[in-house]
C-alpha cells in the first residue's frame, strides 16, 4: 500500500510540475497516467470522475485528483481511511509545484516580465493550452491504439452508449458555442435532458 501512496503522489507531482494552462489541460495528462499508463481507472470511471469533478466546486484538475486519489484506493478494497489518505495525498501532490514554482516564477516575473524573451515564450505556450484542453475532450471520446498493425481509434462506448448521449454532447456543444449558455445551466439542462432520455 506505501507503494501505491508513493506512486500516486509522485505520478500528481508530475503532472502539476508539467501542466501548463489550468485544469482543463491537466485532464488529458491525469487520463493519460490514471487510465492508460498505471491502469488505475477504466475509461468509464475516469469519465464519471470527470463529470463529478466539473460539478462539484473548486478547479476541475484538482477535484479531478482527489477523486481519483480516493478511488484507487478506496476501490482496491484498502477500506474508507486509504481513500480518504489516498485523495490528500493527489491533491497535496498536484498543488504542491506550483506553490513551489510560485514562489521562484514571482521573483522573476516582478523583473523581467517585460522582457522580450519572456513574453515571445508567453506568446508560444498560449495556444499549447487551447490544445491540451481539445485532446482532454479527444480522450473522452475515441480511444486511440499505436500499437499492433498501426494507429486505431474507437469510439468510448461506455462513454457515448447509443445516439442519445451524441445527442446531448451535440446540444450541449451548440448552446455553449452558439447561444453562449453558462456551464451552470449547461449541467442542470444536461441533467434534466438525461432523466428523461434514460
Amino acid at each position: 500500500m506505501l507503494l501505491l501512496f508513493w506512486q500516486i503522489f509522485s505520478t500528481f507531482f508530475m503532472i502539476g510540475l508539467f501542466n501548463f494552462g489550468g485544469g482543463g489541460a491537466m485532464l488529458s495528462l491525469i487520463q493519460a497516467q490514471v487510465v492508460s499508463i498505471h491502469g488505475w481507472l477504466s475509461e468509464g470511471a475516469f469519465t464519471d470522475i470527470v463529470a463529478i469533478s466539473q460539478t462539484t466546486p473548486g478547479p476541475i484538475g484538482i477535484n479531478c485528483a482527489t477523486y481519483v486519489g480516493f478511488e484507487v484506493f478506496h476501490g482496491a478494497g484498502y477500506g474508507m481511511a486509504a481513500g480518504i489518505l489516498g485523495s490528500f495525498a493527489a491533491t497535496f501532490a498536484v498543488v504542491l509545484p506550483s506553490f513551489i514554482v510560485f514562489f521562484f516564477i514571482m521573483k522573476l516575473f516582478t523583473r523581467f516580465h517585460e522582457a522580450p524573451a519572456f513574453t515571445a515564450t508567453m506568446t508560444v505556450l498560449k495556444p499549447s493550452v487551447a490544445g491540451l484542453i481539445g485532446a482532454a475532450a479527444l480522450v473522452l471520446i475515441v480511444d486511440f491504439n499505436f500499437g499492433g498493425s498501426g494507429p486505431a481509434a474507437r469510439i468510448l462506448t461506455d462513454n457515448f452508449p447509443d445516439w442519445k448521449a451524441w445527442l446531448l454532447f451535440i446540444a450541449a456543444f451548440l448552446l455553449s458555442y452558439f447561444k453562449k449558455v453558462g456551464p451552470i445551466a449547461l449541467i442542470l439542462i444536461s441533467a434534466a435532458a438525461g432523466l428523461l432520455l434514460y
